[in-house]
């Protein structure tokens, strides 16, 4: 029995066949905006430095 496949995974797979570099070309964009070291201090100074909201903002 053949397994469904839906009409957006078929042109994902279509795509990926004709150009063969996109999911690299992904990866590499991935690596440079997301994927980079975390500074944990900062970001614990960052959540201490907020302050509560009001439970109204528009007063």
């Amino acid at each position: 029995m053949a397994r469904y496949e839906s009409d957006v995974t078929l042109f994902l797979k279509d795509l990926k066949k004709e150009d063969p570099q996109l999911e690299k070309g992904q990866r590499d964009g991935r690596a440079r905006l997301w994927d980079k070291p975390q500074d944990l201090r900062l970001q614990r100074e960052f959540e201490e430095a907020m302050v509560a909201q009001k439970p109204y903002v528009y007063n």
